[in-house]
This record gives structure tokens, sequence and C-alpha cells, in this order.
């Protein structure tokens, strides 16, 4: 079928209309073909930096086990098992709960140092 040599008329003419067809046809034919939209860690999970070295955890309260707000250890232990399959093994320095207008724990402030 492509029996026409290199430097033709013919052959510049096919090549040009598959450059054509390459390069103007996404704008015309959706191939659906973009990337698909990543939602948000399912627990409500917001990762930044401390500027030292560590990371800052922000966990939705409703994330964390009910029990967590009367032990400190428990509340610990169900922060570590929400931020390790993130971010590996890591020793939780500090917590800190994030209260809304009535009081109530909205979220928690976790500084974290990865080992």
């Amino acid at each position: 079928m492509w029996q026409y040599e290199r430097g033709t008329i013919q052959y510049d003419v096919m090549v040009t209309v598959i450059l054509l067809f390459v390069f103007v046809s996404p704008r015309w034919i959706n191939f659906k073909d973009k990337p698909v939209e990543r939602n948000p860690h399912h627990m409500g999970v917001v990762v930044v930096p401390d500027g030292q070295g560590g990371l800052i955890y922000q966990i939705q309260a409703a994330a964390v086990d009910n029990r967590t707000s009367q032990d400190d250890a428990v509340l610990r232990s169900s922060l570590r098992r929400i931020i390790e399959p993130i971010s590996g093994a890591v020793s939780i320095d500090r917590v800190e709960p994030i209260r809304d207008g009535a009081g109530r724990i909205v979220s928690y402030k976790v500084w974290v140092a990865l080992q």
C-alpha cells in the first residue's frame, strides 16, 4: 500500500496528513485519556513539613477511635495506626487537639519524626 519513495510529493503529503492527525485530532476527538482524579485520603489526613525535618499531620477526629479522648496512650496508638500506612514507621513527638467554637475536638495536629 505504501509504495512511494521518500522525498516524493505523495510521501510528503501522507506524512503531513499523519502528523496533522496526531497533533490536531485531540482538540476535536475526546479520547478520554485524562488522568484519574485522586481523592484525598479517605480518613481526612493532611500532611505538611514542619521545617525541621519532621512532619505535621492534621487528622480528622472522626478517623480516630472514640475511646481516645480518655487515654493518651490509646490516642497515640490510634493516630500511629493512621499515620504509619502513609509514612512508614514514625515516632509521635506531640499531639494537639483542635477544637471548634463549641469546644468539641474536630481534628488532631500531630508532630512526628520519621524513624
